[in-house]
């Protein structure tokens, strides 16, 4: 049965700081997770123009998630059941990333992402009709809280208490009750899940749990978003990308993956330039 499921992460910020914020939390939490046996594997990186979206960055990666795999799924399912294919269209404010799974061909993960400088009010931010309104389920999540589940323990380890933090270079913070209604700027994240595993006997399972990691990885990431300000605040957009591309080398060179990078000729030859950063790995799966 597919399961529609709608995230609103509240964030302390402007739309503007956000993309810069979630960058560079992106590339940290990356680094932080990837070894030589597992983590995130980035086979592309390079500019998009689509009807539907517009103009953005286009990325294709790995991720190897051996480890953090449920016991119950090992009972039948082989180590590397949790290699998971992504593909993400990043045209901020609006984006959309697509997972599936190799071994398990018939499960798709979507999530779209709409960004809006509200607090968390606007109801239907994605355009749903009204059948996909009443199958959909919302859910809020506060980056200041400090509930925890087993997978916020399996997908990181934040543990900032926000009620007692404040950013030296903005002066943000505290994130006292109530905080949504009364910060300024303020913008929220809304991530609209679709997933479905259509496997008799354990399907609705695999679907649950999917769902718990992502809205464990949502409040972590996001968490990492506002402790790691005082990090990437005042970078520029030129400088947060120079980063990205540093950081997508690091991270293949982490898992042992051959690269090749495009000469200036060979990318004139296909009329942009602007994908000299395009990472391609030598070798797929």
């Amino acid at each position: 049965m597919v399961q529609i499921r709608e995230f609103r992460i509240v964030m302390p910020m402007s739309l503007d700081e956000y993309q810069i914020a979630q960058m560079y939390m992106v590339m940290k939490m990356q680094q932080q997770n990837t070894t030589s046996n597992e983590g995130v594997e980035v086979l592309e990186n390079r500019p998009f123009e689509d009807e539907v979206l517009g103009k953005g960055q286009y990325t294709s990666k790995f991720y190897h998630l051996q480890s953090k795999a449920p016991a119950w799924l090992t009972t039948f399912a082989p180590s590397d059941a949790l290699l998971m294919q992504e593909e993400a269209w990043n045209a901020y404010p609006r984006c959309k990333t697509v997972i599936k799974c190799p071994y398990f061909t018939r499960f798709s993960l979507t999530i779209e992402t709409v960004h809006k400088a509200d607090n968390g009010c606007s109801e239907n931010v994605h355009g749903l009709s009204k059948d996909l309104l009443a199958a959909r389920q919302v859910e809020i999540i506060d980056i200041a809280s400090a509930a925890r589940d087993y997978w916020s323990y399996v997908v990181g380890s934040n543990n900032m208490d926000f009620t007692k933090f404040r950013s030296l270079k903005t002066g943000r913070g505290p994130l006292l009750e109530g905080w949504q209604d009364r910060c300024d700027p303020v913008m929220t994240a809304y991530k609209l899940v679709t997933i479905d595993a259509p496997y008799w006997g354990f399907g609705y399972r695999l679907e649950q749990t999917f769902l718990a990691g992502e809205r464990a990885l949502f409040l972590e990431s996001h968490a990492n978003c506002f402790a790691w300000i005082d990090e990437w605040f005042g970078m520029t957009m030129e400088q947060i990308r120079e980063l990205e591309r540093q950081s997508d080398f690091s991270l293949n060179k982490k898992l042992g993956k051959e690269l090749l990078v495009a000469s200036d000729e060979e990318l004139e030859e296909r009329g942009s330039i602007e994908s000299k950063w395009s990472v391609r790995q030598s070798n797929r799966l």
